[in-house]
């Protein structure tokens, strides 16, 4: 087993095919092919379904693995740079919508203050895809929802935060001052998947009223249900940061009352160390909250 051939399986499995891993390895097909059947020989198993594309459940496991090791690997410059006092390094790093949207341009700009050798990768994401990426080593952190599920992954609470709902101003509830949940069982509402930390408040609070919610869509994304809430879709529920009071419309923003608030932290591997320039990162991201986090309106910090 060598690295070659790890990185082969991984580019199959992040491509979907093996022509697409070799354009992206920049080499040819059957070299790629090569270092996956070389792989599966050894250990005995078949990691790739060919008809598919895709990995194999014994696939998946090796690639768990696989994207550690290449972590650690990715790592090892950097913290041999911090070593002598030249901190470098690239950093993937994920975030949520409804909180880039205020957290990044205060957090990147620290960080090229504090840091100018360091360089992150941001991705912008619901945390039920950016929770995965964390796991496989595909981000090294990510800011999410909490709580997760993962016995994978720890997590640093960051801050509180209020929930609103969002309605049109022609809206049965837009002359409201707050709204309960049992208010919402008039209305046609948008909700996150089934599953989420949100959902579940909501769904919880819902049998506790002994009334049930009108599902008009599911929307695994803050930023896109505030969107269509505010172009007068169906009522929604969210973040106060998701609304900020600069953008303007034909919709009302209430705050929601008997809700727990929304718990935001951050997520990274429990059996891997951070690389020093993801501590770095992690350094700017706490300290940025700390100091600026409490303006934002409905926020509380935690951390």
């Amino acid at each position: 087993m060598d690295l070659k051939q790890l990185s082969a399986l991984l580019a199959v499995a992040d491509h979907g095919s093996f022509s697409a891993a070799a354009k992206a390895l920049f080499t040819v097909q059957s070299n790629v092919s090569a270092h996956v059947q070389r792989l599966e020989a050894e250990l005995g198993a078949v990691l790739i379904d060919r008809a598919r594309g895709q990995l194999t459940a014994a696939g998946q496991l090796v690639a768990v693995r696989a994207r550690r090791i290449q972590a650690e690997l990715d790592a090892m410059p950097t913290d041999l740079s911090a070593a002598i006092g030249r901190l470098t390094g690239e950093v993937r790093f994920g975030v949520i919508g409804t909180t880039a949207r205020w957290l990044m341009p205060q957090f990147l700009n620290q960080l090229r203050e504090s840091h100018p050798g360091v360089r992150v990768v941001v991705m912008e994401a619901s945390t039920t895809s950016l929770v995965p990426q964390v796991e496989d080593g595909r981000l090294e952190l990510a800011v999410v929802n909490l709580p997760i599920d993962s016995p994978e992954l720890l997590s640093l609470p960051l801050f509180d935060e209020d929930l609103v709902c969002i309605v049109g101003t022609n809206h049965y509830l837009a002359d409201h001052t707050t709204v309960s949940v049992a208010q919402l069982a008039h209305c046609d509402l948008m909700l996150p998947p089934t599953g989420t930390a949100l959902r579940r408040d909501l769904e919880d609070q819902a049998r506790k009223a002994h009334v049930e919610l009108k599902v008009m869509a599911e929307i695994d994304g803050g930023r896109l249900m505030t969107s269509l809430a505010m172009e007068g879709y169906a009522a929604a529920v969210v973040p106060a940061t998701a609304a900020p009071r600069w953008v303007k419309g034909d919709f009302t923003v209430i705050p929601m009352v008997g809700l727990p608030r929304r718990r935001v932290g951050l997520a990274q591997r429990r059996r891997s160390t951070l690389s020093a320039a993801g501590q770095a990162v992690v350094n700017v991201l706490t300290d940025v909250m700390r100091e600026r986090g409490s303006l934002q309106p409905g926020v509380f910090i935690t951390a």
